[in-house]
């Protein structure tokens, strides 16, 4: 079986030379020479498949066979706002799975008991792009720098907005009931959609969110949930967040069609 190439190119169909990483990656690991085939990810929804027409020791050019657009594999947009755990490679492990079950945007908090107040987005932003290749996704999750948690949740955030945290005096709805009742909700009233696909989630630290940060939260029309009964580490919440978002509104597509 002949083995396919991905490469991430940003305005694939304008640029027609891969980006400087990819082209020695092409170039000296893989070794490519004209004709070869390849296949390109755009970020925004598009394969290429393409041909590589001219390589030299710095460049790698290529010119397009056929544009593949692809349909979404879930609806709306998903966003996790997470606390960075104190060891980065914890973190990293996250954005990655995240990645390969699929989201659209992440963004790091500064909280009261956050244990790392300093995140290197460039470095995550490296292995996202890995995933996004290695899972043959063609959105590109964004990657947003830290942010403090206050000034984050006063941002104007479509869609349906919710806080996890482990305080017992705080109501708390199960999330993934909460989001994937929609789903069903649809199935049964097909033309009564009147609220939004998308999801923003907050993650805390592993010392949980403040208890006065919860209640800024809820003043800021978060929805208290949790996630199920088990107390999980930081970088297994954030991934349980995305998996079951996106499971919701994977079974949210369907029921539309």
């Amino acid at each position: 079986m002949k083995e396919e190439r991905f490469f991430y190119v940003p305005n694939a169909a304008d640029s027609l030379e891969l980006p400087e990483e990819e082209a020695k990656h092409a170039i000296r690991v893989l070794r490519l020479h004209e004709g070869d085939e390849i296949f390109l990810q755009d970020g925004i929804g598009t394969f290429y498949h393409a041909k590589v027409s001219m390589t030299n020791n710095k460049h790698c050019y290529y010119s397009i066979e056929e544009s593949l657009p692809q349909k979404r594999t879930w609806r709306g947009h998903i966003h996790l706002a997470i606390a960075p755990t104190k060891m980065m490679d914890r973190m990293e492990w996250m954005a990655e799975k995240a990645t390969e079950v699929g989201f659209d945007e992440i963004s790091f908090l500064d909280c009261k008991f956050s244990e790392r107040k300093v995140i290197r987005t460039d470095r995550i932003e490296k292995i996202i792009v890995s995933a996004f290749k290695q899972s043959r996704k063609t959105w590109m999750p964004k990657v947003n720098e830290m942010i403090s948690f206050s000034e984050f949740i006063k941002k104007p955030i479509a869609g349906r907005k919710f806080i996890c945290h482990c305080y017992n005096e705080v109501p708390r709805k199960d999330f993934f009931t909460e989001i994937y009742g929609k789903a069903k909700d649809i199935a049964n009233n097909p033309d009564d959609d009147n609220s939004s696909d998308d999801i923003t989630i907050l993650v805390g630290p592993e010392g949980d969110f403040s208890i006065d940060e919860v209640h800024e939260a809820l003043s800021q029309r978060y929805e208290s949930v949790t996630l199920g009964t088990s107390r999980l580490r930081t970088e297994t919440a954030g991934l349980s967040a995305v998996m079951m978002s996106n499971l919701a509104r994977r079974s949210y597509l369907k029921v539309k069609k």
